[in-house]
């Protein structure tokens, strides 16, 4: 299938042979947005700066062989569970589910084979708002550990207001834990580092992490720490600050606590790059937002030979709060039969 607005082409095999398909999404303003059927990777995102320039503002691999090889979920859908699950291990509804301790001994981004290492059957569709890529995946009762059969769906649409917008849905037919993510690293510059970006957070409170960046539990002021990014300033102003949740994560790599009614759509963040004037704003459902700085990518090679180093990108994932089925204080990510997990996320683009 190809129109004017989306077109598809063989990106590569898997290890098994699985034949993995990059649809290209177009607006009618010249942006694209390229999105693979492995991992639902996003693979490219171009945008405009202040001199009408195109640049691909996410970082990744130039072809699929480098993404099976190694992967820190660049551009993917992250599941079942986004972030860490504590000792790899949650109780539901009086039974305790194990699940694989990929990350010291937590259980992080859905395991070792999570939904940004899985095949997606794909269905483009053209909108009123622009093109769109429906993805599905079925993730069966056990896999990685997690109770019940998961029939999932994100459609990623590339709208003609310069918005990429990630909607997924979810249901279930057993108790299960359910919290989805797009893990894109973004450059609004396309090269260097981001530490020159300036950052507006929503958010008046975080939640602290201990040694093995798990939440402590505790709900926390901004006021008076380098995650008060309440008024703007740049992601660099206090990341080398002797603060010790910083030193813990060696940069950002927290969970922020979004200022907006649970569940309704609202302004997350706002990022903005001087010497392009590229400013991203993310809109979100989620209750909670990690922000990380790209702290552990150690000279990766990745797009074009770039070289990728700690503070190369940003990562603004939309998300219910690290740890949740074991901090029944938090937001509950406990999805039942007969519910629809439902969230959604806006990327949208502009200059100044």
């Amino acid at each position: 299938m190809s129109s004017n607005q989306i077109t598809r082409a063989p990106f590569g095999r898997t290890a098994d042979g699985a034949v993995v398909e990059i649809f290209t999404l177009r607006n009618r303003n010249g942006m694209e947005a390229r999105i693979m059927t492995y991992g639902g990777i996003l693979v490219s995102l171009t945008a405009l700066d202040h001199d009408g320039k195109f640049t691909d503002i996410v970082l990744g691999y130039d072809n699929l062989d480098q993404y099976l090889k190694y992967n820190p979920c660049f551009g993917a859908l992250v599941g079942r569970y986004a972030n860490r699950i504590g000792g790899a291990k949650f109780s539901l509804e009086g039974k305790t589910f194990t699940l694989p301790n990929n990350n010291g001994e937590n259980c992080l981004h859905g395991g070792f084979k999570g939904f940004d290492k899985v095949m997606w059957q794909a269905k483009p569709v053209e909108t009123a708002k622009g093109s769109a890529l429906e993805l599905d995946y079925l993730s069966k009762d056990g896999e990685e550990g997690f109770p019940g059969n998961l029939s999932v769906k994100a459609i990623y649409t590339l709208t003609h207001e310069n918005e990429l917008r990630i909607e997924f849905s979810a249901t279930t037919d057993a108790p299960t834990v359910c919290n989805l993510t797009h893990h894109s690293y973004f450059n609004l510059a396309g090269k260097g580092d981001v530490l020159n970006h300036e950052l507006y957070l929503n958010a008046s409170r975080f939640t602290p992490i201990n040694a093995a960046l798990l939440p402590t539990g505790e709900l926390k002021s901004v006021n008076g720490t380098p995650f008060d990014f309440r008024k703007p300033q740049k992601i660099g102003a206090r990341i080398n600050e002797a603060d010790e949740q910083l030193k813990l994560a060696d940069g950002y790599d927290h969970n922020l606590i979004i200022d907006k009614p649970q569940g309704e759509l609202g302004l997350a963040a706002r990022v903005y790059e001087p010497t392009t004037g590229r400013v991203l704003e993310i809109l979100s459902t989620e209750p909670g937002m990690q922000f990380y700085t790209a702290n552990h990518l150690v000279n990766i090679a990745g797009k074009s030979g770039c070289i990728y180093k700690p503070q190369s990108a940003f990562c603004v994932e939309p998300e219910h709060f690290p740890d949740s089925p074991n901090n029944p204080q938090f937001p509950t990510t406990e999805l039942k039969p007969g519910q629809i997990y439902r969230s959604a996320a806006i990327y949208r683009f502009s200059t100044k």
